[in-house]
């Protein structure tokens, strides 16, 4: 095996560190959506508390640029429109 230079390994274990870390916000925005939408399912009362969170959750990936803003965006939008035909329908 060649040997790799100490900079090459260092910007390897950042690269992995920075990996972990957007794949968990990642996890952390769908589990906030799947809660949302089991919630707004049920029509359970908590349906808007976990609305206001998964938005925060979406805003505050997409302001660290772990997912792109008209990802955000979109994700945003059709929650949105989800939530007001759950209220709509109550």
């Amino acid at each position: 095996m060649a040997k790799k230079s100490s900079s090459a390994e260092k910007r390897h274990r950042k690269s992995l560190e920075r990996r972990m870390r957007n794949k968990s916000a990642k996890s952390a925005v769908k589990t906030s959506v799947k809660k949302f939408v089991a919630l707004a399912q049920k029509k359970d009362p908590e349906a808007e508390a976990a609305f206001k969170e998964m938005i925060k959750k979406i805003d505050k990936t997409a302001g660290k640029g772990i997912i792109p803003k008209n990802t955000a965006a979109r994700k945003k939008s059709r929650m949105q429109k989800y939530y007001n035909t759950m209220k709509a329908a109550q």
